[in-house]
């Protein structure tokens, strides 16, 4: 395809907030965490950038040359440690003290992580807007999904929607039990790829 990926840096920070917050305004998860648009538009990158900056510190962002999409990945090892029950609560101080399902939405995806085998863990992928459907996506994902498969990991995810959760599907992730169901929210469906190949 042709793609130009690199791994961002400290440098890359507010580009790469600027590229999720644009990327996820429309999410239908982004969308139950912020309620109504002009709250979405005000306060939704504050949370783009918490996530940043954890993955920044503890995992890797690949971002395209051109700055048009990223994607977050994590190494989880087999024995992850138990989840810091006090980090949901610092996140929510952090980015909208008074809105709960900042707090709840990480409460709930962290329920659903699964345990005991190391694996690659994609938290997040974003493509600006006016680049969607260009294969951006695609590139960046098989990006590490080729080194999942030479080092024998697996890799997992949540689909945040429909669209998203076919594109995994035809890059070999199955979804593994019941999707989650955010309270009077949308769906997210908890999505497993063997290594291929191994």
């Amino acid at each position: 395809m042709g793609v130009a990926i690199r791994v961002a840096r400290e440098d890359d920070r507010e580009a790469v907030v600027g590229l999720l917050d644009r990327a996820f305004q429309d999410d239908p998860v982004s969308g139950w965490v912020f309620p109504g648009e002009e709250y979405r538009r005000t306060t939704h990158h504050r949370l783009m950038a918490a996530f940043t900056d954890i993955v920044l510190a503890d995992g890797r962002i690949d971002i395209t040359e051109d700055g048009a999409a990223c994607a977050l990945w994590l190494s989880v090892p087999a024995e992850a440690h138990e989840e810091d029950e006090a980090g949901f609560a610092q996140l929510r101080e952090a980015v909208d003290p008074a809105n709960e399902r900042v707090e709840l939405i990480g409460r709930l995806t962290a329920g659903i992580h699964p345990s005991g085998r190391a694996h690659e863990y994609l938290w997040m992928i974003g493509v600006d807007p006016a680049h969607q459907g260009r294969g951006l996506g695609t590139a960046l994902v098989e990006h590490v999904l080729e080194r999942c498969d030479r080092d024998g990991l697996p890799a997992y995810l949540e689909a945040s929607n429909a669209r998203s959760r076919a594109l995994y599907e035809r890059l070999g992730f199955t979804v593994q039990g019941a999707a989650l169901a955010l309270p009077d929210g949308p769906l997210m469906w908890p999505m497993w790829r063997e290594p291929h190949g191994a």
